[in-house]
Parts: structure tokens; C-alpha cells; sequence
């Protein structure tokens, strides 16, 4: 998802509070005799944001169905469908309030890049531990002679982290175009560098790169984004879409994001879902069917801001 913008920002705001539904509509050109699916599409519990009702509902009903918390702590909600069906609808719908979190890049203190990663070679207490597991390659996420070219010009010698990861969410964002029809899930980073366009997903998963090469733990976060209708026209109603962003561990800070493709530090605009190594930690429904031959996928996400005086 991208929303315009022209330098880096942090939304100085009180907390926010949101509808978010989010639908997906398969239908299958055969039936499908067998489907197993993973869900991930319950707002996380973070310190700065408050799920105050979730539900999901599945149709055709589930033969089976499980929820549980995945390796990173993101909810997952497991089913099953054992009878034959042409379709498939899952809707999520959450209210979720958000509060003021970003730090003030003009005003936030952050150690050089260089002693971040000295620090998490020799990880001093439990939060550099944790955050060891977000320093590897992993599925989606490669280093390679084009990320470490793209990335060289951010990590100057003793930068600050902080300065370096506002650094690096600009130039993605600068030399980046996005294009919804440019990429898949599956299209390498070498590939989104030669051609200079790609989605959320495929910035996400740069900046990641970048940090990673350079010793510096970085996650995927997936969730959505308020964007806003151009003035004198309504808001529409699936109009919205899922977002990516990207975490970084910066010690003093804590994990701090940055949202290359808007050029944003997000905060209360964004609803965070869960986090993961890559996108494939973290996608929104993923599974594996039976039957089914070709099909075709409808995926509709509003998210509506609730009055402010709603709050609690």
C-alpha cells in the first residue's frame, strides 16, 4: 500500500482507534475435495496497541479449527475444510486502538551502527538475544552483491543507527517505484533492484537485506494502513490494503519502525498484524488444497476510523 509522501515524517497524534475488515473470496473453477489453511490475521497485543474485539468467520464452516500463538508470538488461527466447495470466504474483523509510539528522529539518541552490531555478536541481556534471531538470511531475504552496492552509501563509518535507518527508508523510497503489477511474493531482490520497482513487500524485505548485511536486526512486520481518499471524494468502502513495514533493533530505542515505501515512521496510522523473519513467516493466508484447478482471488481490506470520543 502507498500513501504520498515527501520526506520522512512522524505523526504527532493522540491515540487512534479502528474498524479494520479484511476479505478474502476464493473461487474455485473445479471443487476443491480437501483445504488446509493458516491464518494470520489477528492485530498483535504490542505495548502500544490494544486489539478490544477480533473475530474470524469461515464459509464454508470449518471440519476443523485451531488457534494458537506461532513462534514470534503472532496469533494464528489453523482450519480445515473436508467437503467439497467452489468457494472460499474468510472475513477478519477487528477494532483495535492504537497509541503514539514512534520516536522523534530529530530528538532520539542511538549508538553507531558498528557498536549495534558488535553488541549483538555478544548479545548482553535478553532483548539482544531475541533480537539475534532477525540477523540471518532467510527465505525471502538474500544478501548479494546489489543489496551491499545499494546499502554502502547508508552505513558511513559511526553513523548512528537511528540515522542510518531514516537514511535507508528514504532511499528506498526515493529510487523506488511502486508498482503493484512489477513483482510476486516470489520475485528476488536482485530483480527489484535492476528494475526499480515493486510493492511494500518488496521494500520491506530490501531494507531488511540492507540492515542485515550490515549486522543489524531487522524484521518483517505486516499489518494495514489509513490511508486517506483524495479531497471531495468519500472514502471507499475495500478500497485499502494490507501493508508491510520493517522493525530495527536499535538499542536505548528499542525495535523501531520505518515504512520505506511511504517514507514514514509509523505510528498511530498503522495496524500492526504480526512480525517475522520475511513475508513467508507472516502471510495472511497460505495453505494447500485438493482439487480446485484454476482460480481466481478477491481481497477486500477497509480500515475506518471510529470516532475519537469512542474511546475508552
Amino acid at each position: 500500500m502507498s500513501m504520498s509522501a515527501s520526506a520522512l515524517t512522524r505523526c504527532d497524534v493522540d491515540a487512534a482507534r479502528y474498524r479494520v475488515l479484511h476479505d478474502t473470496h476464493y473461487r474455485y473453477e473445479a471443487p476443491v475435495l480437501l483445504s488446509r489453511q493458516l491464518l494470520h490475521l489477528t492485530p498483535r497485543a504490542c505495548p502500544w496497541q490494544s486489539c478490544e474485539s477480533h473475530r474470524i468467520a469461515i464459509h464454508p464452516a470449518p471440519a476443523e479449527r485451531d488457534e494458537r500463538d506461532d513462534y514470534f508470538g503472532n496469533r494464528e488461527v489453523l482450519f480445515a475444510l473436508e467437503a467439497p466447495h467452489t468457494e472460499l470466504v474468510v472475513r477478519a474483523e477487528s477494532v483495535v486502538t492504537v497509541s503514539p509510539h514512534a520516536p522523534d528522529p530529530r530528538q532520539a539518541q542511538s549508538p553507531p551502527w558498528e557498536a549495534v552490531c558488535a553488541r549483538l555478536r555478544s548479545p548482553p541481556d535478553a532483548a539482544a538475544l531475541d533480537a539475534c534471531q532477525f540477523l540471518y538470511e532467510s527465505p525471502l531475504v538474500r544478501t548479494s552483491p546489489g543489496v551491499l552496492r545499494f546499502a554502502r552509501p547508508v552505513f558511513a563509518p559511526e553513523r548512528p543507527l537511528l540515522d542510518a535507518l531514516v537514511d535507508l527508508t528514504q532511499r528506498i523510497h526515493e529510487h523506488f517505484e511502486f508498482d503493484p503489477d512489477a513483482t510476486t511474493v516470489a520475485t528476488p531482490l536482485e530483480e527489484v533492484l535492476a528494475h526499480g520497482r515493486g510493492v511494500c513487500q518488496d521494500f520491506a524485505h530490501l531494507a531488511i537485506a540492507c540492515l542485515r548485511a550490515h549486522g543489524v536486526a531487522a524484521r518483517y512486520v505486516s499489518g494495514y494502513l489509513l490511508t486517506t481518499p483524495p479531497p471531495g471524494q468519500p472514502r471507499l468502502v475495500g478500497a485499502d490494503a494490507s501493508h508491510a513495514w520493517v522493525s530495527a533493533f536499535v538499542p536505548g530505542l528499542g525495535w523501531v519502525d520505518v515504512d520505506p515505501t511511504n517514507n514514514l515512521l509509523p505510528d498511530t496510522q498503522h495496524v500492526t498484524i504480526a512480525w517475522g523473519r520475511d513475508f513467508s513467516d507472516v502471510s495472511p493466508l497460505r495453505g494447500v488444497i485438493l482439487g480446485g484447478e484454476e482460480h481466481e482471488v478477491e481481497v477486500r481490506v477497509t480500515v475506518e476510523p471510529l470516532r475519537q470520543q469512542a474511546l475508552r
